[in-house]
């Protein structure tokens, strides 16, 4: 039990690690986002086949290009998205949704929904909403919409990943098919690149360690999780990004974010702990 418990904590300081590494990199060295992308989906590719091909016992599972760009599409927008987020901020944007595309699709698919679900919906709804209300204190609209679309692409990733096959193989291909995406995405962008030794160091941190060895170890404690627990344990990687930035690069949380973080986690922990397998 204590292992299990210290392998999830672990996990979920290497997805809130991505954040903090992305706002960090792109904030404070002279790395551009789109070779800080190509840079983490490489190295993420290279660490989790390298964990595929040591685990003799793990299931078939290649990953698909349709998968790969969703991926892409959730990675390059996250990585712009920090140019002008605090991590604390995107960090919850894109939880959020995440979450409001994966309870969209099981609506679709016929889930219902109980009255102290749907406040919870609602809920988190109108805290994304508080948030993102022109003032003072509010993020960036074009950063805080890159993230909200890195969300919904990262939620459709992980659905298209149910019962794909065995999934540090499944990610490994993944990932090894949107590195090139991210490659031509810098080529584009060739006039804009930027490199430097740090910037370099954060991106395989967040490639290798963050993203390939954290999702590797997260998929090794799922089995032992049940569905409930492991949707509400990720509630705390905002919170754990939030008290990062906090630490780590001096982020200031102003009212606006601690009331539409309580609305927005609250919110979807209501939709998490009823939710069952009701169809219509």
């Amino acid at each position: 039990m204590l292992r299990l418990s210290i392998l999830t904590l672990l996990t979920l300081c290497a997805f809130a690690g991505n954040s903090v590494l992305c706002r960090v990199a792109l904030k404070d060295t002279a790395i551009d986002a789109a070779s800080f992308t190509s840079i983490r989906l490489a190295s993420g590719a290279l660490v989790l086949w390298l964990i595929a091909r040591a685990r003799a016992d793990a299931r078939d599972g290649r990953g698909n290009w349709l998968s790969a760009l969703a991926l892409f599409a959730y990675a390059s927008p996250f990585s712009f998205a920090y140019e002008g987020l605090s991590a604390a901020t995107g960090a919850l944007l894109l939880f959020g949704a995440v979450q409001v595309t994966m309870i969209g699709a099981g609506l679709w698919r016929g889930e219902r929904l109980q009255l102290l679900q749907w406040s919870g919906l609602s809920l988190a709804l109108i805290g994304l909403v508080g948030l993102l209300l022109p003032g003072l204190t509010a993020p960036p609209l074009g950063a805080a919409t890159l993230m909200l679309g890195a969300g919904v692409a990262w939620g459709l990733y992980s659905l298209r990943g149910r019962g794909a096959g065995d999934p540090t193989r499944v990610t490994a291909g993944n990932f090894a098919r949107a590195a090139p995406m991210a490659l031509a995405l810098s080529l584009l962008t060739l006039p804009q690149l930027q490199l430097d030794t740090a910037g370099i160091g954060y991106a395989i941190a967040s490639g290798a360690i963050a993203s390939g060895m954290g999702y590797a170890l997260w998929y090794s404690v799922l089995p032992s999780l049940q569905a409930t627990h492991a949707a509400t344990l990720q509630l705390s990687v905002p919170v754990i990004a939030a008290l990062a930035g906090m630490l780590l690069l001096d982020e200031a949380l102003s009212w606006r974010f601690t009331v539409a973080s309580i609305a927005i986690l609250g919110g979807i922990a209501l939709v998490i702990a009823r939710r069952g397998p009701r169809r219509s």
